[in-house]
């Protein structure tokens, strides 16, 4: 899977775009990191790659074709999103939240198949949730739900993957995890995973590229430039 961003433009509004003229090549197999200052634009991108908001202007195209040529359903066995706000469902247990994963391909009253219970069974794996597989989502802690809406996103099995914020709610050991098998995903499952964030050190210790939202305008950046920026605070 190749995204490619031409001349885009994001926003609410065509007269004050919150990041304009994004030209970026993403490719699978690669983890890139989404960093830059809050309310600066990265999830607004994040959800005008989903096709939940409509493009200002330019071009996204998967694998050369464009966004807008997608029906909503096959949309959403292309590219699973995670966002920072709670899930809008209550007294349904673990996994059958991620068993929602799978409604693109069984219809959101569709009945689990066989090969549908094993990849569940594969992203509760992954995440590392057994033991939370008969509780209710709102029993949860915010860091507990955050995993298994990343499951969710896994057991949707995309092979783009964009994530809002998935550490923000989680300790320093299981952020370190979490990026850790984002990346081994990205790598060994051939998935374009494209997040947002803010730990910063995390990112450019298991990012395959870093991508700056910075004054309305996107760019890749270095490792070497980051950790620049994060001594500047450091000793600020």
């Amino acid at each position: 899977m190749i995204i490619s961003l031409s001349h885009l433009s994001v926003g609410y509004s065509l007269s004050h775009p919150v990041i304009y003229d994004i030209d970026l090549e993403l490719k699978s197999g690669q983890l890139s990191c989404l960093i830059g200052e809050n309310g600066i634009g990265k999830s607004t991108l994040l959800k005008t790659l989903t096709g939940f908001l409509p493009k200002l202007k330019g071009s996204v195209l998967f694998d050369n074709r464009d966004i807008t040529s997608f029906s909503q359903r096959e949309l959403a066995r292309q590219v699973s999103i995670v966002l920072t706000q709670k899930p809008d469902v209550q007294n349904l247990t673990i996994e059958e939240i991620i068993g929602l994963g799978r409604s693109p391909y069984t219809g959101f009253f569709g009945r689990l198949r066989i090969d549908d219970r094993i990849v569940v069974n594969d992203a509760i794996a992954t995440m590392g949730i057994e033991k939370l597989r008969g509780r209710m989502i709102q029993t949860l802690s915010d860091g507990e739900r955050q995993k298994v809406m990343i499951a969710k996103a896994l057991a949707q099995e995309t092979p783009v993957i964009l994530l809002d914020e998935p550490t923000a709610f989680l300790d320093f050991p299981s952020k370190a995890e979490t990026f850790q098998s984002l990346q081994r995903m990205a790598h060994e499952r051939d998935k374009l995973i494209l997040l947002s964030t803010h730990d910063l050190e995390l990112a450019v210790r298991f990012a395959d590229s870093l991508l700056e939202v910075k004054e309305g305008t996107l760019k890749e950046v270095s490792a070497t430039e980051v950790k620049t920026s994060i001594n500047a605070i450091i000793g600020s």
